[in-house]
Parts: structure tokens; C-alpha cells; sequence
């Protein structure tokens, strides 16, 4: 590992942020993709993808999918492997359950998947415990657990489709382990999308930007929407920017507030092959939605730090991340790894307090 991931970068962005560092993942490249959750305290990241030794998807590099779990058992230790997946995997939802980290659909080189299955971390064990599949193969979607229900947006159905889909799924963890199963509910009054921004606040289900796909052309989103089991779906007011693949789920404020973490805006999308390694990341505003007066708001930007030699060594630098979950561990939000610019992951873990 490039003496540069152990760099610890802490500072206060204007939003009151205290930004920060966790152990990198150990790995040369890092992941994007991955699953990310709490199992009795401990951290699990989990599989993800890269393009390893140097690869980019312009030199000829294979995007290469992974299995390994890896524990932070706290603050101050080091990552450990914990076991694998049943799979390569990644892609897919990742949400935190009292029991252990639940994994939702995804998918590798092979094609994409319904499975779900719970990880836990006992006894310096992996325990891996099935859980019902999704109705269809499903990846690039998002999700998130508003109550006892989980929900499940949009996707792909496999590598190869051409449009995204509305699925609109939900799995009511108050009925009986026997007798769960997924229920298809009616969708959101927009577009089809993927790699949507979920969010929860109370019962309420959130669907935050996203990319439509359509004939293999990605539009960059801005709508968003909420669902409530007893009122359906609302919009909710439009989006500031679109915020593509940001970590997900947003973070849920103690009042309610629902904040995403920058996402791609699609603003250097037409680009990015010209770009390349002179890619200037993705954007680092944090937006901030108020429910209660529909409202959105600029809370701070992402702490991010270019070095001269970004190009050659984005490890060295601070990004703001995609393609990563967001998850709430001891008083922190932690986002592990991720992309940083088309191509290129990190291993290293941002994590913000307030």
C-alpha cells in the first residue's frame, strides 16, 4: 500500500463536518461497487469491483469483480479478511440490520443476480445466512429500510440491457422469517432509472436523482419522490443537481433531513473518455432535503484534496467517492472506497461527523 493511504486528513467543512480517515481497505486499487454494513459493532465491506494492476476501461484493463469480506472491528484496529461471498459480487443494496448486514441482488462478469443474503460477524466468524430472493435478477439499484419494510428502486436487469427499469419492490421483515417474500409495488411517477440515491426517514421511502437509460443512453436525473405505505407516492421538490451514484442511502438527520453526499452530476459525462486521467473527479456538494418543508439546501462541500501528482497517483489525493454505500458506524458516516473518476477506486475509507 502507497504510503499515502495511511494519511490522515481531518478538517471542519463549512457544514460543520469533521472530515476524516479510517484504515484504507487492504487493497493496491480498492473497490467500487462494494456492500458495506454493521454486524454486532464490527464494519463489513464486501465484495466490488476493480480494474486491477493499472487497467482502465481505455487501455485494454478487465473490470474484474471480488468475493472477500473484509472486518474493522473498530475504530482503532486494523482490517482483517473475515471470509468470502457465496460469489463475486457487487452493485447491488446494502442494508444494516440489527442481525448483520444484508446483501440485495448485484452483479459480476458472469451476469446479474437475485440473491440476498445476511452476513454476520460472531465470534470472529463469518456467518452467511440466506434471506429471499428478489422477483428478477436486479443491479444498479438502490434501497433502504424505512421502518420494518425494505425497498428496493430501479436497475438493471443484466449487463446487457439497453433500458433501465421502475421496479419497486418491498420485503416486510414484521412477518414471520417463513412467510416473507418480495411484493412488486407500483412505481414512482418518473422516469426508469438506476443508480438512484435511496433514502428513509421514518416509514417514508425516498428516490433521489438517478441515470435514465435508454437505447444505452444515460440521462442525468433530478427528480425525486417518496413513498409512504399508507399515501403512496409524491414528488418531492426538484433537485438542485443530479447526484448519480452518490453513497447511498442518504444520511437521516435526527430531525428528519435527509443529506446526499456529492454523485455525479453528469457534467463531465460526454468527456470522460477524453478526459481520462485528467478526470477532475465528482462533484463534492452535499445537498441537504428538508421533507417537512420540501425544500432543498447546499450544506458544505465534500473535504477533498487534489495533489500535484493526482493524475498518476489518485490514491495520494482526497476525492469525493461514488458507487460506494453510506453507512452509520459509531457516530460516524463512513463511506469505504469507491470511484473517484471514471476507471479509477480508492481504498481509502472517508468518514464525516457532525
Amino acid at each position: 500500500m502507497a504510503e499515502s493511504c495511511s494519511m490522515r486528513k481531518t478538517e471542519t467543512t463549512q457544514a460543520a463536518y469533521q472530515w476524516d480517515t479510517l484504515p484504507a481497505i487492504p487493497d493496491p486499487t480498492g473497490f467500487a461497487g462494494s456492500f458495506a454494513g454493521v454486524s454486532n459493532g464490527a464494519l463489513l465491506v464486501a465484495g466490488g469491483s476493480n480494474f486491477p494492476n493499472g487497467g482502465t476501461p481505455w487501455n485494454g484493463g478487465t473490470k474484474t469483480w471480488y468475493d472477500k469480506v473484509f472486518v474493522l472491528e473498530d475504530t482503532g484496529s486494523t482490517w482483517k479478511e473475515a471470509g468470502k461471498l457465496p460469489r463475486p459480487l457487487g452493485y447491488g443494496v446494502s442494508i444494516s440490520l440489527k442481525e448483520g448486514l444484508l446483501i440485495i441482488g448485484g452483479s459480476n462478469a458472469g451476469g446479474h443476480y437475485a440473491d440476498s443474503y445476511l452476513l454476520e460477524w460472531k465470534d470472529d466468524s463469518l456467518l452467511t445466512t440466506a434471506f429471499p430472493p428478489l422477483p428478477v435478477p436486479l443491479a444498479n439499484t438502490c434501497g433502504a429500510l424505512a421502518g420494518n419494510r425494505i425497498y428496493v428502486a430501479g436497475g438493471l436487469h443484466a449487463p446487457d440491457s439497453k433500458e433501465a427499469v421502475n421496479d419497486f419492490y418491498m420485503l416486510d421483515l414484521s412477518a414471520a422469517p417463513e412467510s416473507r417474500q418480495w411484493q412488486q409495488l407500483p412505481t414512482w411517477p418518473g422516469a426508469a432509472r438506476m443508480l438512484s440515491v435511496a433514502g428513509a426517514s421514518g416509514n417514508t421511502f425516498f428516490l433521489f436523482s438517478g441515470a435514465a437509460f435508454s437505447k444505452g443512453e444515460r440521462s442525468y436525473l433530478r427528480d425525486a419522490y417518496h413513498y409512504h405505505p399508507d399515501s403512496g407516492w409524491k414528488a418531492c421538490a426538484t433537485m438542485p443537481a443530479a447526484t448519480v451514484a452518490a453513497p447511498s442511502p442518504a444520511a437521516t438527520g435526527v430531525n428528519g433531513n435527509l443529506t446526499i453526499f456529492g454523485g455525479d452530476s453528469g457534467a463531465d459525462a460526454a468527456n470522460a473518455g477524453t478526459l481520462r486521467e485528467n478526470h477532475p473527479g465528482f462533484p463534492d456538494s452535499i445537498y441537504a432535503y428538508d421533507p417537512q418543508q420540501d425544500a432543498w439546501a447546499l450544506k458544505g462541500h465534500i473535504l477533498t484534496e487534489r495533489n500535484p501528482d493526482a493524475a498518476t497517483n489518485p490514491i495520494g489525493s482526497l476525492w469525493a467517492p461514488v458507487t460506494t454505500p453510506l453507512v452509520h458506524w459509531n457516530g460516524l458516516l463512513v463511506m469505504p472506497g469507491g470511484e473517484v473518476r471514471p476507471g479509477t477506486r480508492t481504498p481509502r475509507v472517508r468518514t464525516a461527523a457532525e
